[in-house]
């Protein structure tokens, strides 16, 4: 169910993404425009675009978050890779998206602090204490 979710998902975003969807969705949007004096701007005219609208971007949300999250958990896959393969990188880092953004911030501002002071190469302790504390 999980892939065939991902593929929809993926195969939706990726055409929502296109330029002829969006003039498509434009001219969509002219037609019922201009059909607007021919039907005396009914409310079933209004209702035609309110509820379009409103289904289109309802499941847009979902289809946006999903391809988010997955580009999200690949990139970070990839970083933690690279984390693991560079000989001299903290591997501390890896999981640290796990953390509050309260915690990140703590760390992100204890490097920045210790690179102020051009305590550059303590920042490897930086980090280990930090995440120790946390």
């Amino acid at each position: 169910m999980d892939h065939l979710f991902t593929r929809i998902a993926s195969r939706c975003a990726h055409i929502m993404g296109q330029p002829a969807t969006f003039i498509t969705a434009v001219t969509f949007i002219f037609v019922w425009a201009v059909s607007g004096p021919l039907l005396h701007f009914s409310d079933t005219w209004r209702l035609i675009v309110n509820t379009a609208t409103t289904v289109l971007t309802f499941l847009a949300v979902f289809l946006i978050q999903n391809s988010q999250n997955r580009d999200g958990a690949a990139m970070q896959a990839k970083l933690d890779e690279i984390l693991r393969a560079v000989e001299k990188a903290r591997i501390e880092f890896v999981g640290i998206e796990h953390l509050t953004d309260v915690e990140i911030g703590e760390i992100r501002d204890a490097l920045e602090a210790d690179l102020a002071k051009g305590e550059s190469s303590d920042g490897h302790r930086t980090v280990e204490r930090l995440l120790k504390r946390l």
